[in-house]
């Protein structure tokens, strides 16, 4: 048995569940991700979209929690992490109470979101491939 440190952090559907849980996150708390509206050529709008590119990345459970330490020390990245806690929770409610008993070295984190400088940010993510 290969330990936590060794295995995927997400599957495709918890991968997919969590890319989108951090793209909100990430889209309501820093300014400047989402563009304006568009309108097309029959003069239909259409909400904004992601103004920059946001790859989603793959890697161990080793290395995601070692990037959301690394962001944690950086005052100029922001960062968001997604736990298998907060993924297994049906409400906001239950995740408020499963998050206030719960220590922070025990949280398990299948994803994490960045925002900052490209440098730092690179830094964190290394070469990890594209998640498909």
């Amino acid at each position: 048995m290969r330990d936590r440190g060794q295995r995927p952090a997400a599957d495709r559907a918890g991968g997919a569940n969590a890319a989108a849980v951090l793209s909100l996150t990430l889209g309501h708390r820093v300014d400047g991700l989402v563009g304006p509206d568009v309108k097309d050529a029959t003069g239909v709008i259409h909400p904004g979209i992601a103004y920059v590119p946001v790859p989603i990345l793959k890697g161990t459970q080793g290395q995601v929690d070692a990037i959301v330490q690394a962001a944690a020390a950086h005052d100029d990245v922001f960062f968001v992490s997604f736990s298998s806690l907060a993924q297994g929770c049906k409400t906001y409610e239950e995740y408020i109470d499963k998050m206030s008993a719960t220590p922070t070295a025990d949280l398990n984190s299948v994803g994490v979101g960045l925002h900052g400088p490209r440098k730092p940010v690179n830094k964190m993510v290394g070469a990890l491939p594209l998640f498909r």
